[in-house]
């Protein structure tokens, strides 16, 4: 037994001795994805549980930072959704039949950003009331035309929708993570934990940066962090990668289907699963949408707690905020082909 566990202990570490700068091996294994046992806030979208088998692969430490996607811009020239000038007629073909046009004076560049303003709420089901449409806001502004990432380096890039995380990963020849490939890396050494640290619930704050509080209205920051934070501030997982809880949402490639789970077949593990082969949300039903996982700085028990390693949302595929970023994965066929 010991000369296996030797053995294997090896092979990590020559896997990890080849990964790219800031990446980490992701070994192949198969865990328990979807809602786990004693999980009292899993959702229905997150049921059934099922057996899934991925191939090992590699993965970013951290989420890409505003240094990194910088670098992305300057070499590229490339111009983020929130930046672009917006076309009324490709934004209506997203929206029901027959929905009025917007004022000018609201159809200019920007993206969404958290109200830090707001001071109640009347109904927790109408996000609206702590989100705002900032004009002027993007990756290089995070809080409006005013803000700035100056000696924000080391900061996990926001504002970023998923076809500008998709333009990032073909110049770093990367791929954006399956959902089964970021729940295997989220899991580390184990395969059935409700978070990345175990199963634990009252450590959650010295492991991850979320909301403690009263949620939206007062954030207590008892993990040391009103809102986003730097990469790194909290422990790795089990296999070295920082901030999989909390902080910013990380977007994936799957879908978004509220009816994935349950239609997928569970009497065998899947193997190196894609997601559902189209986007639906009833709540958001003439957008496509993709899975975004892991929370973020936002995330609290009394609205989603989405902290869980089978939490999941849907985010529009032309869409951004300040709380939602990404990281990248590769394949070792991936790097042989560079």
């Amino acid at each position: 037994m010991y000369a296996i566990t030797s053995c294997t202990n090896d092979v990590k570490k020559s896997l990890n001795s080849k990964a790219p700068q800031g990446m980490v091996w992701v070994e192949g294994k198969t865990f328990l994805q979807g809602a786990k046992q004693g999980d009292a806030y899993a959702m229905p979208l997150e049921k059934p549980a099922h057996r899934v088998t991925v191939d090992g692969f590699f993965m970013d430490i951290t989420e890409v930072t505003n240094k990194q996607f910088k670098e992305f811009v300057e070499q590229t020239k490339y111009v983020t959704i929130a930046e672009r000038e917006i076309d009324w007629e490709e934004i209506k073909k997203q929206l029901p039949p027959n929905t009025p046009k917007l004022h000018d004076s609201i159809l200019q560049p920007g993206s969404l950003i958290f109200n830090k303003k707001v001071t109640a709420v009347v109904n927790m089901n109408n996000y609206s009331q702590w989100w705002t449409w900032k004009i002027g806001a993007n990756w290089k502004h995070p809080s409006g035309p005013d803000s700035t990432i100056e000696e924000k380096d080391d900061f996990p890039v926001v504002h970023v929708a998923y076809q500008d995380a998709i333009a990032y990963c073909r110049w770093a020849n990367r791929a954006l993570p399956t959902e089964a490939q970021w729940e295997s890396a989220a899991q580390g050494n184990n395969t059935t934990s409700i978070f990345t640290w175990g199963n634990d619930d009252t450590i959650l704050n010295s492991y991850a940066n979320t909301w403690q509080g009263d949620f939206p209205t007062k954030n207590n920051s008892k993990d040391g962090f009103e809102f986003i934070a730097p990469i790194k501030s909290y422990p790795p997982n089990s296999i070295g990668l920082f901030d999989m809880t909390g902080n910013v949402w990380e977007i994936t490639s799957d879908f978004f289907n509220v009816n994935y789970y349950k239609d997928i077949t569970t009497s065998k593990p899947l193997l190196n699963p894609k997601g559902a082969e189209a986007s639906y949300n009833p709540i958001n039903p003439y957008q496509i949408e993709r899975v975004i996982k892991g929370g973020s700085f936002l995330c609290h028990a009394s609205y989603c707690a989405s902290y869980r390693i089978s939490a999941k949302m849907g985010v529009t595929i032309d869409s951004g905020s300040d709380h939602v970023g990404f990281r990248t994965v590769a394949t070792k066929e991936m790097l042989s082909n560079n």
